[in-house]
């Protein structure tokens, strides 16, 4: 079966999205929104629901897609639904180890296990600056750094036995036999343990990741149970796909990992209506905003560009020191599509360069099929360019479509993520 998570992220992931007269912007830092938006997944019987998370407030002006916490809001969504998964972005440049298992693993408890966890390095010297950090560490100390968090916060959650808990009131509340220090002393942390929250109810909270460059790919492969990915087309994301698979084989990992590339789509009876909502949004873009954007994603001041112009001419990968990811999908869509700068803005207004599917729930469902069944994924994070009515369109026409081909669950069969990933309790 396929795999479906839900991207949370502001009014919509189309840069566009606040401006429109029927946007949420209102009620961004409203809990009940975000309760909302999970309870529509839920109905569509999507895996989880996914935040990103930043660390800078970035220009203000632009419109921002962090308002609440995600951790802080997750509990409180965690309680508004029954089945549906939960996975927060967690810095491991800019949390503890101690600090993240502990929050994750009481997360896990408030939603009786449907908590999962993407380990990120994190990207801009702006969120360093908010860390005590002048910028960020060099690449390979943060992956070195990441690999080491992970290797903390599985300690500090094993620091439990399953069956620690005795609450004999003539007794122990937990055998101390059953409960042990981890005395992790490595490069970048310092640990004793244990934990101070019994065992998470999944055993650890699933491990999502999504590394770009060849030491996030590594990472991915070694740790990850599940993975999110940049693909801008097909080719792109089989790439991806054929190369993480074999990396876990030669990782002596004999595990299936489930690889979800992002999906940006537009659905409408028809492909005319809904190439006319992609349009209807395309026009509330920010042009100075879309500039700062794109600058960011390729480090250069872009901000003076003829938009109507050819795409300058950029460094090759190899010579990029920034996010790879992000900056490879740029690369792709320039000589592929060989757009103006206005035309790429239109092309990341989106996701940002993920691959984006605009037609009919039926030609929707054809393409997803295309790639489920020719190593390009195992499933899709879904990014609804506008919420909450992209995500309403995907619920309540392409999800039955998928149902009726048999690619995905008519209802949940689990009450837990890992359940509803297919993955082994540890």
């Amino acid at each position: 079966m396929m795999h479906l998570n839900l991207f949370l992220m502001g009014c919509g992931h189309h840069k566009g999205a606040w401006r429109h007269p029927k946007s949420a912007v209102e009620r961004l830092g409203d809990i009940d929104y975000y309760e909302e938006m999970a309870q529509i997944a839920e109905r569509g019987k999507l895996d989880a629901v996914f935040f990103a998370d930043g660390q800078a407030a970035v220009n203000v002006a632009d419109g921002t897609p962090f308002f609440l916490e995600p951790l802080t809001a997750m509990a409180a969504m965690s309680r508004a639904t029954e089945k549906i998964g939960f996975i927060s972005t967690v810095s491991s440049t800019f949390y503890t180890p101690f600090h993240a298992a502990r929050m994750v693993a009481s997360l896990d408890h408030i939603s009786k296990g449907r908590m999962g966890w993407n380990v990120v390095t994190s990207m801009f010297d702006m969120e360093a600056r908010n860390h005590n950090y002048e910028a960020m560490p060099v690449h390979a100390e943060r992956y070195r750094r990441a690999d080491e968090f992970v290797d903390a916060v599985l300690k500090l959650w094993d620091s439990w036995d399953a069956d620690a808990l005795t609450l004999d009131r003539f007794g122990h509340y937990a055998d101390p036999a059953k409960v042990k220090a981890i005395n992790h002393h490595g490069e970048f942390f310092l640990v004793d343990g244990p934990l101070n929250v019994p065992r998470p109810p999944q055993g650890h909270p699933v491990l999502f990741q999504a590394g770009a460059s060849d030491q996030g790919r590594e990472l991915a492969a070694r740790r990850a149970e599940a993975i999110y990915a940049v693909a801008y087309d097909l080719t792109a994301a089989q790439e991806y796909y054929r190369d993480i698979k074999r990396r876990v084989k030669a990782a002596g990992r004999d595990v299936d990992v489930p690889i979800m590339p992002g999906l940006v789509t537009y659905v409408a009876a028809t492909e005319e209506e809904a190439k006319a909502k992609q349009r209807e949004l395309d026009e509330m873009l920010p042009v100075a905003a879309s500039l700062r954007q794109l600058g960011l994603f390729i480090e250069r001041d872009c901000s003076d560009w003829d938009l109507d112009s050819p795409m300058p001419a950029l460094p090759p990968l190899a010579e990029f020191t920034g996010p790879k990811g992000r900056y490879a999908t740029i690369l792709r869509i320039i000589e592929t599509e060989q757009p103006t700068v206005r035309e790429l803005l239109g092309r990341l207004a989106a996701g940002g360069g993920h691959c984006t599917m605009v037609g009919t729930p039926t030609q929707i469902a054809d393409q997803m099929e295309l790639w489920f069944n020719n190593e390009g994924a195992d499933g899709f994070n879904l990014m609804p360019p506008s919420l909450p009515y992209s995500l309403n369109d995907f619920v309540e026409q392409v999800v039955p479509e998928l149902q009726r081909r048999g690619l995905f669950r008519q209802d949940y069969e689990t009450d837990t993520l890992r359940g509803h990933l297919g993955l082994a309790k540890p």
